[in-house]
């Protein structure tokens, strides 16, 4: 099934009306969860406008109905893909702090997110459990795309080891006395409470550093993702070059 023609036009979501993820913007549905929010929590009523999308950037205006039913009423457009992708890759950290992360990143605008296993990580999760805790951010991510008005739902991976996210393209350590931050390097790993070990620490790839005070585990994955993601949407300069204004 190829769906309905999208518009040659594209274009973001409007960050009015409501956004809520379908299975398919040829027939757009409400699900269960999804009727109840707009209906008793935001209290939507029949008539009103609200955009579906389809978590891959296509999305079009749909009218609300008294039945908890979209009725469509525009054509489908297409998010831009923003270039680079963003990949935020954080080393676990305990209670609920991870889906802090992945709420707060997906609001700023990543597209990529791996949590990883770092020799000082204090959480030790079973393969069970681990798989229970990414779905569950998988969960987190849709309802803060739906609230920041994002049609392209972020990748949450499995969770990871150093290793292999330490040797993806583009991948920089975030520390300390690094590097200014820039987009040819849109991976950016976020260590533990406890810091790099030093096997971690000598590992031969680019540093970049995001201010001069040390800051918690979260508050650095997502201090990553706002200034990386300002550098793409222009609104900050990229210091890595020295053209850059």
């Amino acid at each position: 099934m190829t769906g309905p023609p999208v518009s040659a036009a594209s274009r973001r979501p409007p960050f009015g009306p409501p956004l809520v993820f379908v299975a398919t913007l040829d027939r757009p549905a409400l699900n269960d969860a999804d009727a109840h929010h707009l209906g008793r929590v935001l209290r939507l009523r029949a008539g009103d406008v609200l955009t579906a999308a389809d978590g891959a950037g296509r999305w079009r205006e749909c009218t609300y109905r008294a039945t908890a039913q979209l009725e469509i009423s525009g054509e489908v457009f297409e998010e831009p893909m923003p270039e680079p992708p963003i990949t935020i890759a954080f080393a676990l950290t305990k209670a609920d702090k991870p889906e802090l992360v992945v709420q707060k990143l997906t609001e700023l605008g990543v597209d990529r997110v791996v949590a990883f296993r770092a020799a000082r990580s204090i959480v030790l999760w079973d393969e069970a459990k681990a798989a229970r805790n990414v779905e569950r951010w998988r969960s987190v991510a849709r309802e803060a795309a739906m609230q920041s008005r994002r049609s392209r739902l972020p990748i949450i991976e499995p969770i990871s080891t150093f290793a292999e996210v330490a040797g993806r393209p583009g991948a920089a350590l975030s520390v300390a006395g690094g590097s200014p931050p820039g987009l040819h390097l849109p991976t950016v790993l976020v260590g533990p409470e406890g810091g790099w070990s030093p096997e971690e620490d000598a590992t031969p790839m680019p540093r970049v550093a995001f201010g001069d005070h040390v800051l918690r585990a979260e508050t650095a994955a997502i201090t990553a993702c706002s200034v990386v993601a300002a550098i793409r949407s222009r609104l900050a300069g990229d210091l890595s070059h020295p053209d850059a204004s």
